[in-house]
């Protein structure tokens, strides 16, 4: 199912590039000045390397946000996978205003489909395993929307946006409870688990991480969805999967892996039997593919 960019995506591109425009644009751009202003090119968005296409349609809006004079034609889909060489989308129009966005554009497109290019390598990597990849809230400060937008792209499966439309108690706060209320942390957890249940909405979820499999054994009573099985080593996954089978809970509690996991183990992890692996690196560190803007003369108007 091809993955669209809704309401909440176009509202973080327009607020990032007011920002990014300020920054590189000024009061104007002094280079492109010296170019006539009746001069029309066209501006082919080339791949440099294989990548997973991602950002093409919010090209349009970064073109308006310059010249409204800037055609935008895609050639590549989003989520299409393109090799070296390959045109991704052209621009036509006014030379100094496709001069002037042509470094935001592609600081958009390369973050972008770098994240998307990333996400499937892990897709593909679990493929046939049951397991799907899940980002994390490890986004660029300001990007997540359109980060976690990428990871869709890419094929993989979005986390909780933010702290409130889930609840995951995570190592801290089992710390915390544990001082504040001088008993086991789990137990205190369950407790107040039953009682922000009935706020929660039907699409928040539950989630717990734990560390250990008697942390685990113990989570297994409590009324969680998902539960997270941190740093946990390929053996003690299995276990914990065996674990939920005996307890009568598979297809009832969920069980998510992460910590530790790159593309040499993402297989074995996937093949423990967890339905979720939660990858940070998606977003975190993808790296920006090689995405260039080649210029050519149009027509002088």
């Amino acid at each position: 199912m091809a993955v669209a960019p809704g309401r909440r995506e176009r509202q973080c591109l327009w607020r990032l590039l007011e920002m990014a425009r300020d920054e590189d644009l000024g009061s104007g751009d002094v280079t492109s000045a010296i170019l006539p202003q009746q001069v029309h090119a066209m501006g082919r968005f080339v791949a440099r390397a294989p990548l997973v296409f991602c950002g093409g349609a919010l090209l349009e809006a970064v073109a308006m946000c310059y010249d409204g004079g800037i055609r935008t034609v895609t050639k590549a889909g989003e989520g299409e996978r393109v090799d070296a060489g390959a045109v991704l989308a052209v621009w036509d129009g006014p030379c100094r205003g496709i001069m002037s966005a042509e470094r935001v554009a592609l600081n958009f497109l390369q973050r972008l489909s770098g994240v998307a290019t990333t996400t499937r390598q892990y897709v593909d990597a679990v493929a046939g395993t049951g397991a799907a990849i899940y980002d994390t809230r490890k986004t660029t400060p300001g990007w997540r929307d359109l980060e976690k937008y990428a990871v869709r792209v890419g094929g993989g499966q979005n986390h909780r946006m933010g702290l409130y439309d889930a609840v995951l108690i995570k190592d801290n706060h089992l710390s915390v409870l544990a001082r504040a209320e001088g008993q086991d942390p789990l137990a205190a957890a369950g407790r107040e688990l039953q009682r922000l249940r009935p706020y929660l909405g039907d699409r928040a979820f539950v989630e717990l991480e734990v560390e250990t499999l008697e942390q685990f054994e113990v989570a297994l009573t409590l009324p969680v969805d998902i539960i997270l099985l941190d740093n946990m080593s390929v053996e003690r996954l299995r276990q914990a999967v065996e674990m939920r089978k005996a307890a009568g809970l598979a297809g009832r509690v969920v069980l998510e892996a992460s910590g530790g996991i790159d593309l040499r183990n993402v297989r074995a992890v996937a093949d423990a039997g967890v339905e979720r692996i939660a990858v940070g690196a998606l977003t975190h560190s993808p790296g920006a593919v090689d995405i260039a803007l080649d210029i050519e003369l149009d027509r002088v108007a």
